[in-house]
């Protein structure tokens, strides 16, 4: 029981760790497009394809913690994964994705994106030393 507790938290750490990375890119890309050092499209069409990624890395977090029988760790994770899947099926139709280059400029989408993102980097940073410390 000690080795499927240890592989568990190990595993989730890697994964929180590279779900960061990907939170981190995901900030400096939109800080990017803020500074104008990249056009909305470019920008968009980046984020859009790391999207299902991020989805796919907290899906299969919330399913490790779900059958190792952490049933904690996966109640405080469940909520991050609904609106995970809530963002990406609410996506208008017209719009290429969550990231569309018409709205994150013209509808002030930009300093929204970014304090999510922030608030995701804050909760996966928080996640990340709790593993670490089970």
């Amino acid at each position: 029981m000690k080795t499927l507790d240890t592989i568990t938290y190990s595993f989730s750490m890697m994964d929180n760790g590279a779900i960061l990375l990907l939170l981190v890119y995901f900030l400096i890309t939109l800080s990017d497009l803020e500074c104008d050092y990249l056009n909305a499209r470019e920008c968009c069409s980046k984020l859009n394809w790391w999207t299902p990624w991020l989805l796919g890395g907290q899906t299969l977090l919330s399913v490790v913690l779900l059958f190792s029988g952490h049933w904690l760790l996966w109640l405080l994770n469940v909520p991050v994964l609904v609106w995970l899947v809530y963002r990406q099926w609410s996506v208008r139709p017209g719009n290429i994705g969550i990231y569309d280059p018409a709205d994150i400029l013209n509808g002030g989408q930009l300093q929204r994106h970014t304090r999510n993102t922030m608030v995701f980097i804050t909760f996966y940073l928080i996640f990340f030393f709790v593993y670490l410390y089970l």
